[in-house]
Formats: structure tokens, C-alpha cells, sequence
């Protein structure tokens, strides 16, 4: 027995030798970087055999490159070395003093970790001119550009931004370019314009001849007066930079780096619309602009339908333009308008078509008439108010019932005859069966009672079966949090139907509907739903990428709607939308 425990011992003491010999660290090229300065940091093993390496978590950096793996084995005078490295290429994304945790790896059935390292991170500092410098190199060759086309426009008014990328070849190669933070436009309704492959093109930065590719193109509506700023625009570019050495065939030898090129904040100076000579119907409408109301006829019959339209065309801010409506007569009977859209956004602005069809029809026969209606807008071509009054549209039915006026001259209900139902009145009868009580089946000797007798027997096993589901159903923390937000989702999802017609409480609780839908399919918590986020997770999910795309859409008009003039067609639109997109994404979960 004292041989086992003894046996047992030795074993444990070797095991811990071994794990001695077992060196995991964490090295990092630097301990005090700038802002804009990058950091290499290496986890090394010295033996073979680990496997499942875990990274840290980087916190306050952004991973530009990595993991790579490495190893290294040596053997001099018998004693032999081994060396397995991941190495990662980071910068961090603001400044203070950070501490980067342990990574882990297994070994022998034994989880090791490293140390952890102290970073301190400071102000961006400037690339020393060193012609040798690799890096001094690419900051002077290659050069991201937002070029906007105008930087004081109107509130309302369309301008555009488009992002290029200037490479003096003659200097340096680019590798590879990707969009690594994209600029913020806070203040501005926004629409992205889809690049279709980046087309190289001749031009010059600074007056030397570069190449130069379109990146990205957006199209921009401040919705409010001042002074605006565009955050920059960030691309993470792969280039090579010449070593100053040439191989043996007599080509420069080239070295890859990694480079941020930033395109810099933008100030946008954005002009309030003049006070003076604004009409008092001016409800934001900016552009060159046409509005008409027109009838599909003007001769018909009574009870048969019309379509009037009201419909606004040209350039300008189409899609956050809402229409006047029509004023009828108590005679006609109109229908809730159909809203239409046509309207193609490009680099000069939105341009096209937008509608309402009103259905309408009398009731009776003779003339009817639609009152002008009248519409403002703002050219920022000539900088001037333009108001537009339609002429009045007049219906006439020549068929049909003739309206019956009363005492006082006005409009009465016409008589309707009422057709006779042999079923509305019914006879009383007049004789009746007596049942004797002594014919009646005894209570206490029924089916009825003797089931009422075994009722609260069944009841207490039942009890508890239904006991031991709750209980089990209250400890369920996860399972709970998901019905609780699915029963919000469900909750705030009615709250905004309920809501149509009053813009900021809609969108709020269709909102929130879409925030609890998704803690409740997706696991996450409020603090973790981002649209960068909700799009990685969906992704991951198998859910396929345009309904990723309606999602966020919908998200997206959330938020700007609430600055925008919104119908109510174009809110029950997205309520709709919002009810779709939820199904989609709940038959591919």
C-alpha cells in the first residue's frame, strides 16, 4: 500500500519537472507606441506536443495582421531547441495604458498561460523623413483622398463625396487595399453608391503624376444648419516598398508593409435656408422641382372610381418629401393614397418621381369639385422660394342618385327601403310539455358525481407535475431572458402598429421590437447589438446576406427617420418590412 502512495508521489513529482522545463511567454516589439504606430506581439512555447492556442483578447486594439506561425528547431553539440511562435501585427485605437491579458495553449493534457504585458499607448507621432524608411516611403506615395463636391450647400441640399486612392507606382506597389474603418456622416441622410470593381486611371497629387482608383462614393443631405464634420475614412493597404537592393537578375527587391492611409476630417458648412419670402406651406422640399395634380377623368357615372394624383418630379431630396393631400367634398367617398416611388440616386443627387394616388367617388350625380392645392420648394440654383398652385379639378357624374337636400339647403341621408324577413318575428307558443322531477336521474348516484368525487385525488399529482415545470421553467435564467425579450419583440412589434401616423413613438418601438427580437433569437445582450455586430452574428447563423441587408435597412431607417418627414403608407411600409425580414430570418434560424 505505502509502495502505491509512494509510486504515485514520484509520478506527480515528474510530471511537475517536466512542466517546469515549459517555458510560455508573451513578447511585444515595444512597450510605449504612438497612436499611430503599430506593435508586433509574439507567444512563444519551447516545446512540441501543445496545441489549442487561445489568444488573448484585444481590447483597445484592432488585429491588423495575424495569427502566423513559425517554428524553429536546433541542434548544437547534442542539446537540441525548439520554438513554436503565433505572431500578431496590431494598433491600438486610442491612447492610454493598457494591459494585454494572457494567452493559453494546452500541453500535455495541462492548460499553460503566458504572462501578461503593459503597453502604454501616446499621441500619434510623425514618421521620421528617412528616405530609408519603408514606411516614410509609402505616407509620401500613397495618399486616400475625399473629394467633395461642395463644402457649403443648403440644408436639404444633394452634395457627394468620393474616396480615392493615389499610389505613385514609380515609387511603390500596392499589394492589397481593404476599408478598415469607414467615415461617420452624423447629420446627413446618406447613401452609398455601389463601386463595381476599382478602375486604375491616370492623375496627378501634388503635381506628381500617381494612379489613382475610385474606392468609395457616397451621396449626402445635411438635414441641419452648421458646421458638420465627416470623420475619416481609413484603409489598411499592403504595399511594397523597394529595399534599395537588387536579386541577381538585377530586379529591385521589394519589402510588403502594412499601411493606414486616412482620408482626414471633413468641415462641411452647411447654409440655413433663407427666412425671407418662405411660404408658410414650405414643408422641406429642396431642389428643381415640378408638382402637378392631375385626374385619370372627369366624366363618370356615380359609384364609379377616379384617380387623382398628386405627384412631384425632378432633382432634389425626393425620398424626404412629403406630399400635401387633396381636400373633397363630403359627397365623394375617397380612399387612403397609394404612394409610389421612382427615384435613382447617382453622384449629382436623387433624381425621378414620387406619388400619391387618391381613389375617389360620388355618391351621387351631378359636379363636384377638388380645391387647388398648393406646394413650395427651395432651388438652390437660383436660391429662391417657389410656390405652385394646381387648378382645381371638377368631377361631374351624369348618371346616378340625386342628392336630397333638407330644410336648411345641406345634404341628407337618401331613404332606403327596408326588404321584410318572415324570421324577424317569431310566435309565443302557447302549450308546453310538463316533465315530472321524479323522472330526473339522482345527482348523488351520477357519473358527474362520482367524478367530482375523484377530482382533487387527480388534482394533487397533477399539481406537482405542474409544480416541477415551473420550477424547472424559473431556474431556466437563459430560457427566461430569451421569452421575456421574445414576449417584448412581440409587445413593442404591436406597440408600434398601434403607433402608425405619430412619427417618433413608431419608430422607437419598432425599434426597440427588433432590439428584443434579437436578444431573444440571437443570445446577445443589449450592450453586444451593433450593427457591425448583428451583421457578424447573422452571418455566422447561416442566414444568407440580403436578409442581413433588410435588417439592417430597417435599423438604419429607424434611426434616420426620426429627422426625416415620413406618410404613414411609408411607415406601415417599413412596419411591413419589419414583419417580413422577422419571418425570413426566423425560417433560416
Amino acid at each position: 500500500m505505502k509502495g502505491k502512495y509512494f509510486n504515485i508521489l514520484i509520478l506527480l513529482l515528474f510530471t511537475q519537472a517536466v512542466l517546469a522545463q515549459v517555458t510560455f511567454k508573451t513578447t511585444v516589439s515595444k512597450t510605449q507606441l504612438g497612436l499611430n504606430e503599430r506593435l508586433r506581439i509574439e507567444f512563444s512555447i519551447n516545446k512540441q506536443g501543445a496545441d489549442d492556442f487561445t489568444p488573448p483578447d484585444f481590447n483597445n486594439f484592432k488585429v491588423l495582421a495575424g495569427p502566423t506561425q513559425s517554428t524553429s528547431f536546433s541542434s548544437i553539440n547534442g542539446r537540441t531547441t525548439y520554438k513554436l511562435t503565433y505572431s500578431y501585427v496590431i494598433q491600438p485605437t486610442l491612447k492610454g495604458t493598457f494591459t494585454i491579458p494572457s494567452a493559453s495553449i494546452t500541453y500535455d493534457g495541462q492548460i499553460i498561460k503566458t504572462n501578461t504585458v503593459r503597453v502604454s499607448v501616446i499621441d500619434a507621432i510623425d514618421i521620421p523623413e528617412d528616405p530609408d524608411d519603408p514606411r516614410f516611403l509609402a505616407s509620401q506615395n500613397i495618399h486616400l483622398v475625399a473629394e467633395i463636391s461642395n463644402t457649403n450647400p443648403y440644408v436639404g441640399e444633394s452634395i457627394s463625396v468620393i474616396y480615392k486612392l493615389y499610389v505613385n507606382i514609380n515609387k511603390v506597389n500596392v499589394r492589397n487595399a481593404r476599408e478598415s474603418e469607414s467615415p461617420s456622416f452624423s447629420g446627413f441622410w446618406n447613401q452609398n453608391i455601389e463601386v463595381k470593381g476599382w478602375e486604375s486611371k491616370n492623375g496627378s497629387y501634388g503635381g506628381v503624376p500617381h494612379k489613382y482608383a475610385m474606392v468609395k462614393k457616397m451621396v449626402l443631405i445635411p438635414h441641419k444648419a452648421g458646421k458638420m464634420t465627416i470623420d475619416p475614412m481609413e484603409m489598411e493597404v499592403t504595399a511594397g516598398v523597394p529595399m534599395g537592393r537588387r536579386d541577381f537578375f538585377g530586379n529591385m527587391l521589394m519589402n510588403d508593409i502594412n499601411f493606414t492611409a486616412t482620408s482626414g476630417k471633413k468641415i462641411i458648412n452647411v447654409k440655413e435656408l433663407p427666412y425671407k419670402n418662405k411660404p408658410a406651406n414650405f414643408n422641406g422640399a429642396v431642389g428643381d422641382l415640378n408638382f402637378t395634380v392631375t385626374a385619370s377623368k372627369t366624366e363618370l357615372k356615380a359609384n364609379e372610381t377616379a384617380q387623382i394624383m398628386v405627384a412631384l418630379t425632378g432633382k432634389g431630396n425626393l425620398k424626404l418629401v412629403k406630399l400635401p393631400g387633396i381636400e373633397t367634398p363630403q359627397e365623394l367617398e375617397v380612399y387612403e393614397p397609394e404612394h409610389k416611388e421612382n427615384v435613382k440616386t447617382t453622384l449629382r443627387g436623387m433624381s425621378g418621381r414620387i406619388s400619391d394616388q387618391y381613389t375617389v367617388v360620388p355618391q351621387f350625380r351631378g359636379k363636384f369639385k377638388i380645391p387647388p392645392v398648393s406646394f413650395s420648394y427651395f432651388n438652390p440654383k437660383d436660391e429662391e422660394y417657389h410656390s405652385v398652385v394646381t387648378e382645381p379639378i371638377i368631377l361631374n357624374a351624369q348618371q346616378g342618385k340625386k342628392q336630397v337636400l333638407d330644410e336648411e339647403g345641406g345634404t341628407s341621408i337618401s331613404k332606403i327601403d327596408i326588404i321584410g324577413n318572415e324570421n324577424d318575428i317569431r310566435y309565443i307558443h302557447l302549450k308546453s310539455e310538463f316533465i315530472s322531477a321524479e323522472k330526473e336521474e339522482d345527482f348523488y348516484s351520477s357519473k358527474l358525481y362520482y367524478l367530482l368525487l375523484l377530482l382533487p385525488l387527480i388534482s394533487i399529482p397533477l399539481g406537482i407535475f405542474i409544480g416541477s415545470r415551473k420550477e424547472k421553467r424559473d431556474n431556466d435564467v437563459v430560457g427566461n431572458k430569451r421569452r421575456k425579450a421574445n414576449k417584448l419583440a412581440r409587445k413593442y412589434l404591436s406597440q408600434a402598429r398601434k403607433q402608425l401616423g405619430k412619427k417618433e413613438d413608431f419608430y422607437i418601438a419598432l425599434e426597440k421590437a427588433l432590439h428584443n427580437y434579437l436578444k431573444a433569437k440571437l443570445h446577445v445582450e443589449t450592450t453586444e447589438i451593433s450593427k457591425e455586430k448583428i451583421s457578424e452574428i447573422l452571418l455566422d447563423r447561416k442566414v444568407d446576406a440580403e436578409t442581413v441587408v433588410e435588417f439592417s435597412d430597417v435599423l438604419n431607417n429607424c434611426d434616420f427617420a426620426r429627422y426625416t418627414p415620413f406618410t404613414n403608407v411609408e411607415m406601415k411600409k417599413e412596419y411591413d418590412k419589419a414583419k417580413e425580414v422577422i419571418a425570413k430570418i426566423d425560417k433560416q434560424l
